[in-house]
């Protein structure tokens, strides 16, 4: 197990979060099961060629997850020997299954089981809905979801989000050739420009959305298209950049120059191995493989980690609050206190300190 990479109050442990799901057995398809599958790719392609409720086209992550709960239904019905196509799947059914699936996925939070639970569930419900919708337009099937005897889960309560060390943050970029000019190596000089910029608090999606033609080098500032929104839009936000990151940038852009597809694709994040673009499942390997090339445990970091961490910067640093909702992009103060809730307590007590004596 390696060190932590969390900052924490007064430098408590902290302890890993195992959690593990049970599969479903891969069935052998019948007539039944070969009917569901095919509901399933219409799914995918009425979703791929329609727009959702504010009028854009579904995110490709949004159909995978739409398709991932069908899926799991269609497992589960094989599994149950239950007959017919999803068309026979009524409230009653639906709520057997998602009692089956909290029975087996929603896993504790903690160890000792009183942290709450991951709410699986409630997201797996509701990403089945875009079926049963599906279901009512094109088959005139009876929508479980209009029937109030369907049981409703809960969504898990959300706790204070972690935020990564500074020691942590250094090693990382020091594993990465700590921006040195003598590291040449693609896989290298990649990383620690995705790592700087995951300490500009993008999130995934944002940072592997990125276009070379994003970056404002010059004025020391990229350019971020908000997730779901058309690149043309009015709202794209400006994201000021540390120095640091400048740097890393533009070493990043002439190694990226010897990539065989750098002219093929303005795709800002290209795979090792002339490989295409990168996507999050690249992203998330990456961090957690450096960080237990530092020695930190990797089950507690993930891209997400930065944004956290990016936050509590900017307020322990006095940044105030409406300046870090615009970079952001966030609407509601809402997300300003809990992003800083982690460390809130220690940046009130260091902000009381710093008045020294008042009498």
């Amino acid at each position: 197990m390696g060190r932590s990479p969390l900052r924490s109050q007064q430098r408590a442990s902290n302890h890993s979060i195992t959690a593990t799901g049970v599969g479903a057995p891969v069935p052998t398809v019948t007539t039944d099961e070969g009917g569901r599958e095919a509901v399933i790719a219409e799914l995918e392609l009425h979703l791929s060629t329609t727009t959702n409720k504010h009028g854009r086209p579904y995110q490709r992550r949004t159909v995978n997850a739409y398709k991932y709960a069908a899926t799991q239904l269609h497992h589960w019905l094989t599994d149950q020997r239950v007959p017919g196509d999803f068309t026979a799947v009524d409230t009653a059914l639906l709520n057997r299954f998602f009692r089956w699936y909290y029975r087996t996925h929603d896993v504790p939070k903690s160890q000792d089981g009183k942290g709450g639970y991951t709410g699986g569930t409630n997201t797996i419900q509701r990403n089945l809905r875009a079926l049963f919708g599906y279901l009512a337009e094109e088959y005139d099937h009876a929508n479980p979801y209009n029937d109030p005897k369907l049981q409703r889960y809960a969504a898990p309560q959300q706790g204070k989000p972690k935020t990564l060390s500074e020691d942590f943050i250094r090693d990382m970029l020091g594993v990465t050739g700590g921006g040195s000019p003598r590291v040449k190596d693609f896989h290298t000089v990649r990383d620690h420009a995705l790592l700087r910029v995951l300490t500009e608090g993008l999130r995934s999606d944002e940072i592997l959305n990125l276009r070379v033609q994003d970056l404002d080098l010059a004025s020391g500032a990229l350019v971020v298209v908000p997730l779901k929104m058309d690149r043309n839009s009015r709202d794209a936000r400006v994201i000021p950049l540390q120095p640091k990151t400048v740097k890393a940038l533009s070493r990043y852009l002439r190694a990226r120059a010897t990539h065989k597809l750098a002219e093929r694709t303005d795709w800002l994040w290209l795979g090792t191995r002339n490989r295409s673009r990168l996507l999050y499942a690249g992203l998330h390997r990456m961090v957690k493989a450096r960080a237990e090339e530092a020695g930190y445990d990797p089950s507690l970091v993930a891209p997400h980690s930065f944004c956290h961490t990016w936050c509590d910067d900017l307020k322990a640093a006095g940044v105030p609050g409406e300046h870090i909702m615009t970079i952001r992009g966030w609407k509601s103060p809402a997300m300003l206190r809990r992003y800083g809730a982690d460390m809130a307590t220690q940046r009130a007590v260091q902000a009381v300190q710093r008045l020294g004596d008042r009498y």
